[in-house]
């Protein structure tokens, strides 16, 4: 059965950004010039999967607003000839089929996930957090390996020893070149205790039968309702494989990492590269940095 539907959780408050997502979307801000959503979006549909679900939440309306057509905007660039500007608004409005849905109460990732049973009804999907921006191939490799094993996959990357109690930790078993078999998930294990460091980073290839699990588990860490619990629990009954990613994670949900991200993929472009390495330049000779 072919991936075709992916889901993005985007329900989170976003206080670390606060003040600045006290009326935005944390997803809503810009990396380089682009809105973090567009970038998790435009990963999907990269690897082929362009039956979107987007799980909201109240105040996110801006989100829906963004994939949606804006005439008035897009007559004014038609009338100033800015046609380069009017090709990449619509463009964004095309970009996927897109649908919505609301988690009522931040009841956790799980429980955001577990909205979309309906919609992803007896097929195989892909989960993309909404706040991580990842470079380099991902997905496509994740969708061989189902389509290979017809087992549900998950992204992991070596994290460093401050990184250990902010992540998901999976205990694995080698299983060839990029792949282990994944045969438990610990959820943001304290220092010393992790069974390994290989930690997952918002990217998950999943079967429907995670939802009967998700249904039955309790909430977790946090209080809430955790989808590393149900995966860990789904992973102790049957094959599951982790996928080493060896590209670039950015978790824009940090600010430092959006920081890093926006400096980074500014970097990348013709149009700005130059201006970015002076201004990096400038900052390290004004404050006596190597």
């Amino acid at each position: 059965m072919n991936v075709t539907k992916a889901v993005i959780p985007v329900g989170g408050l976003g206080t670390r950004f606060l003040p600045a997502t006290k009326a935005q979307p944390k997803e809503m801000m810009p990396v380089v010039d682009t809105p973090t959503i567009q970038w998790v979006v435009e990963e999907a549909v990269a690897a082929g999967v362009t039956d979107i679900l987007i799980i909201t939440a109240h105040g996110k309306r801006s989100i829906e607003d963004h994939f949606d057509r804006a005439f008035e905007l897009e007559a004014q660039l038609e009338r100033a000839g800015k046609d380069e500007d009017l090709r990449r608004i619509r463009a964004i409005s095309e970009i996927a089929n897109i649908h919505y849905i609301r988690q009522k109460e931040a009841r956790g990732l799980g429980d955001a996930v577990g909205l979309a049973r309906h919609h992803v009804g007896d097929e195989p999907f892909v989960v993309l957090l909404g706040d991580v921006i990842t470079q380099g191939p991902l997905l496509g490799p994740m969708i061989k390996t189902w389509e290979q094993y017809e087992r549900g996959v998950i992204a992991l990357r070596e994290v460093s020893a401050e990184q250990v109690e902010s992540y998901g930790i999976a205990v694995v078993e080698p299983a060839g070149d990029d792949l282990v078999v994944i045969r438990d998930l610990v959820e943001k294990p304290k220092l010393g205790s992790e069974p390994s460091r290989l930690g997952i980073i918002g990217r998950y290839l999943l079967t429907p039968e995670i939802f009967e699990v998700l249904e039955r588990i309790e909430p977790g860490y946090g209080g809430e309702v955790q989808l590393t619990d149900a995966l860990a629990e789904f992973a102790r009954s049957q094959a599951m494989y982790g996928y080493l990613f060896s590209g670039e994670v950015f978790d824009v949900g940090s600010r430092i990492e959006f920081l890093r991200a926006s400096l980074e993929l500014a970097a990348r472009r013709d149009d700005l590269r130059d201006g970015v390495f002076e201004v990096v330049r400038s900052f390290a000779q004004r404050h006596g940095l190597n």
